[in-house]
């Protein structure tokens, strides 16, 4: 079990220690941005550089979310196909945060690549535009119908991204198949929208509202704000819960109190109640009420004969050490790249890397 790096609050005796939870801080890459210069991450006084509208044509709308709407372009000076994404007004504030998030991030592995930012006077709105993939879709249409073999290699490809994010400073907090696009043919796949990123700061508090329902961690559903890059960590155990067990979404919640029910029931009321109390994060009565007691169940209670192939031990850990209620007890994005249920991923990945040069090893023939 890791241990966790705590914050001494400063308390004095006569606080109200039931209203202030204990800090945590993250056990990777925790000191990040500390090495880098205040303009990598201060996004307030942020400038960005706009490109000419002008350059730029729509072709067609491609889709919508909370917070934009996405349109596929023409870049014609170059005339390549590009795609547009039209933010909604929202807070000045938190448009250049986005924008800073995805220059920091511009090259990162199977990260979107931003290309230019764009103002639209006449209508006072600002839109991202990317890289368009050649040939591309949500990963939410396709990811239960993934083999076993490309089941391993996508959720492989996601962790790469995951980590670079984390080792730059950067939490996505809204990791669901639905914020990434993928390229089948050429088995690509990026993570996007970064809208509610932000940057980690050791024991800063954080705003709770953000991640989509389904795929919020358990320290948003309690008010816990001093969470981490393990936030993305659950994203992806929910994410890999539900291509393993082909059940989506794999916590089903009608509200986030009942979110938290859904939980409780699979991870159980005792592991729970030992993370508020190590915390000291106190539950607003009702929610107490609900949750109730519930045991702890068995991951292969979701195994069946529809998805036992895509079953085995080594994922089960893997999913175990993600889904931890406890955020600073759950596997970071790097070891789990290194997990055993990876192995057969890396060792094909190697053999590729073989078949490009004159000699090729004899085992990659059998891989």
């Amino acid at each position: 079990m890791f241990k966790p790096h705590i914050f001494d609050n400063g308390d004095d005796e006569n606080s109200d220690s039931r209203s202030n939870p204990i800090k945590t801080v993250s056990r990777v890459y925790s000191d990040v941005l500390s090495t880098k210069p205040k303009n990598f991450y201060e996004y307030e006084n942020f400038v960005p550089k706009y490109d000419d509208i002008d350059n730029y044509s729509l072709i067609k709308k491609i889709g919508s979310g909370k917070y934009s709407v996405v349109f596929e372009g023409l870049h014609e000076p170059k005339g390549e196909r590009v795609v547009l994404k039209m933010l909604k007004p929202v807070k000045k504030k938190k448009v250049k945060r986005e924008i800073k998030i995805l220059e920091c991030l511009r090259g990162g592995v199977n990260i979107v690549n931003l290309l230019a930012v764009v103002e639209i006077p006449a209508m006072d709105l600002t839109a991202l535009v990317f890289g368009q993939l050649v040939v591309n879709e949500d990963f939410k249409n396709i990811y239960l119908k993934l083999s076993e073999e490309d089941t391993r290699f996508y959720l492989h490809e996601i962790l790469k991204a995951l980590d670079y994010c984390h080792s730059n400073g950067i939490m996505h907090r809204d990791v669901k198949p639905h914020n990434l696009i993928v390229d089948q043919e050429n088995r690509k796949i990026r993570l996007i929208d970064w809208g509610l990123a932000d940057f980690y700061h050791p024991g800063q508090e954080y705003n709770v509202r953000v991640a989509s329902r389904y795929f919020k961690g358990p320290e948003l559903l309690v008010d816990y704000g001093y969470y981490d890059y393990s936030l993305d960590i659950w994203g992806f155990g929910c994410v890999l819960a539900s291509m393993m067990f082909r059940k989506e979404p794999f916590f089903h919640g009608n509200d986030n109190h009942d979110q938290l029910l859904r939980i409780v029931k699979v991870l159980g009321t005792s592991e729970l109640n030992s993370y508020l109390k190590k915390y000291n994060i106190q539950l607003v009565t009702a929610l107490q009420h609900l949750l109730g007691y519930h045991t702890r169940k068995s991951w292969q209670r979701f195994v069946n004969t529809e998805n036992e192939y895509l079953v085995d031990s080594n994922g089960l850990d893997l999913l175990e050490n993600c889904l931890k209620i406890d955020h600073m007890e759950r596997i970071s994005a790097k070891e789990a790249l290194k997990h055993k249920y990876f192995a057969k991923v890396r060792k094909r990945s190697g053999c590729e890397l073989g078949n490009q040069s004159l000699h090729v090893a004899a085992s990659c023939d059998n891989a």
